[in-house]
């Protein structure tokens, strides 16, 4: 158990990163930060691969099947959604939205994988999730306030509103990557998790590079759609901190989060270890806030103190057997 948390704790260090990329390259369209991100997961999977390759030889056809649906979902919908939702929504709210998770895993996990993990009573999760949706009140206030007194007019409500369900978007991609990855990590606990997360790695390699050669394709036809126009694809005006902050979250953030998290997986129950990912969201607004240079506002402190206690409400509640 201790093992697991600590595995989870180290996967949200590593994620929460993925937040403020989209503030450090502002200029740099979603689509250019996925496959930019996805590229370098993949070509730092191929030296990894050589250390695994007894254990990747192992998986059959099914296996990089199930890796394929993992990798297009967990990945590229998921990061897609969530760095357009972060550029256009700010920070704070998608990452208050993506920090519903815990509480949403639990409520999907907990009929689903009754049977398996246990049960938790359901009005025993009631006051948890009173509390996050409190929160998350909280924190939107804030933020809609900040834009109300910075003068902002229709076109930024209507792009903070557009966060938003981008936003909840990524929620729903990120609900079902943690359960179906658990349930083949639960199935398959003989397998080595460092060897699923790299197997995930390899097939993002030919996902990325078709996803370049599309934008590529897209920007050549339709100019301005997805870049500016004159846009430097496909490194753009800042080569070297993008191909650098690629490969750092290409490394970490992929490579480093998704063992870490598969380590997780085969220890803990699938309703205990979704509520984790609130380490995620937690060190997600610690950098933004970093990034800005401000500390939160106290509404904001609020809300994110209600979301943890949320979520710790939840975790104290034990799983009891279902038949």
């Amino acid at each position: 158990m201790l093992a697991g948390v600590l595995f989870a704790l180290t996967a949200g260090l590593m994620w929460g990163l993925v937040f403020v990329a989209p503030l450090m390259l502002p200029d740099y369209p979603p689509a250019l930060l996925t496959t930019g991100r996805y590229l370098a997961f993949g070509l730092i999977a191929l030296p990894l691969a050589l250390m695994d390759r007894a254990n990747l030889r192992a998986l059959g056809a099914a296996d990089w099947w199930a890796a394929v649906r993992l990798s297009s979902v967990g990945n590229f919908l998921y990061y897609l959604t969530l760095a357009a939702a972060i550029q256009r929504a700010g920070a704070p709210l998608p990452t208050m939205l993506i920090g519903t998770l815990p509480v949403v895993i639990a409520i999907c996990a907990n009929h689903r994988n009754r049977v398996r993990d246990g049960q938790l009573p359901w009005l025993r999760l009631l006051p948890g999730l009173l509390l996050i949706a409190a929160g998350l009140a909280l924190v939107n206030r804030t933020e809609l306030a900040a834009l109300q007194a910075a003068g902002a007019g229709a076109d930024e409500l209507r792009r903070y509103a557009e966060g938003g369900l981008l936003a909840v978007i990524a929620v729903a991609c990120w609900t079902w990557y943690p359960i179906r990855n658990a349930d083949w990590l639960r199935e398959h606990a003989d397998r080595s998790p460092r060897a699923w997360a790299t197997a995930q790695g390899l097939v993002t390699l030919p996902m990325a590079l078709i996803g370049m050669a599309a934008v590529a394709a897209v920007q050549a036809q339709w100019p301005g759609l997805l870049m500016p126009a004159g846009f430097d694809w496909p490194t753009g005006p800042q080569p070297l901190h993008y191909i650098g902050l690629m490969l750092a979250i290409g490394l970490c953030s992929s490579w480093l989060g998704t063992l870490c998290w598969n380590e997780a997986s085969q220890r803990l129950p699938t309703s205990l270890s979704g509520q984790l990912i609130v380490f995620e969201t937690l060190a997600a607004l610690a950098y933004a806030f970093a990034w800005r240079q401000q500390l939160p506002p106290a509404a904001t402190l609020a809300g994110i103190a209600l979301l943890v206690a949320g979520v710790v409400s939840a975790l104290r509640i034990k799983p009891v057997a279902a038949h």
